[in-house]
């Protein structure tokens, strides 16, 4: 509803024939969505903080592996290499206190993970083929809410319905609130893979932890909390990260470097066709140079 506004600006036939194109990917995200919101709460009901969070750390290796299936994007070990460092780093990091689960909440957890990263994923995919990123929160944020619905009525409308009559108030506003938060998130999120990818994305969400750790240290006095296994797993998440940026600065560069030897290229055998050929020129272009046509 936030977004219908902005969104609906938009032509129907636009929202048409996108529906009718990428309704599958759409479908998917949606679901995925909310089957990792649901795993991961139901997890935390018998499973420690402690194990949820080092079982979530591995986000980032499960989405490489899932985009090298989906959208075939093969990481090179370099890559490889940095994201289980820093894997490994952030599971170090946020180990504290008991690990302790029972089986089925483990379970429930992983999956949880593999839906974080099989949604984050398609939103990829989708992303690439054109799709702006208000219309994809647009469109899969009603999936998520038919996926989530009916469990919410069953099992927590009751007891939602008797906290709302007493507070109103409360509950209202803190549902606008999150509401508009998770619009927000889930908008800036989506720009995020866009501008970048599915992997660093979730690269960048590893270290977002370890950097509120440290700030809480620099910040807020905890210092006194940071053992030695933490300082060691917050190095070796940094090693990680400078890693896999490195690898992907040097793809970057090396892509760009390529460019200008390809235009060239390509003015050189362009111009050996004659002047007057349109034959590489794009198809805009080549409507703009043909002749006009005969009366």
């Amino acid at each position: 509803m936030v977004l219908a506004p902005i969104a609906l600006r938009t032509q129907w036939e636009i929202h048409e024939r996108t529906l009718t194109k990428q309704w599958r990917g759409i479908v998917y995200i949606g679901c995925f969505m909310a089957l990792n919101i649901a795993l991961n709460n139901i997890s935390l009901l018998d499973i420690s903080l402690s194990l949820n969070q080092i079982i979530r750390s591995a986000i980032p290796v499960v989405t490489c592996l899932l985009s090298a299936v989906v959208e075939r994007k093969i990481p090179t070990q370099q890559e490889v290499t940095a994201l289980l460092i820093l894997t490994i780093g952030v599971m170090i990091t946020v180990w504290q206190g008991a690990v302790t689960g029972k089986p089925h909440a483990i379970m429930f957890c992983i999956l949880g993970t593999v839906c974080n990263g099989a949604m984050m994923t398609f939103s990829s995919k989708l992303l690439s083929e054109k799709l702006d990123v208000v219309r994809l929160t647009f469109y899969t944020a009603p999936v998520s809410l038919v996926c989530l619905a009916p469990f919410m009525f069953w099992r927590e409308f009751r007891n939602f319905q008797a906290y709302f009559v007493t507070n109103n108030t409360n509950v209202t506003g803190i549902m606008l609130v999150s509401s508009l938060n998770a619009v927000c998130y889930n908008a800036i999120h989506a720009l995020v893979i866009k501008r970048t990818s599915a992997v660093t994305t979730t690269v960048i969400g590893e270290i977002k932890i370890v950097a509120l750790l440290a700030l809480s240290a620099l910040l807020l006095g905890e210092s006194k909390d940071f053992t030695a296994k933490m300082l060691f797993g917050i190095g070796l998440a940094m090693t990680g990260f400078v890693m896999y940026s490195h690898v992907k600065l040097a793809k970057a560069r090396s892509a760009a470097a390529t460019l200008p030897r390809v235009a060239s290229q390509n003015g050189t055998s362009s111009g050996t066709k004659g002047n007057n050929s349109t034959e590489d020129l794009p198809l805009l272009n080549k409507e703009m140079t043909s002749p006009p046509p005969r009366v």
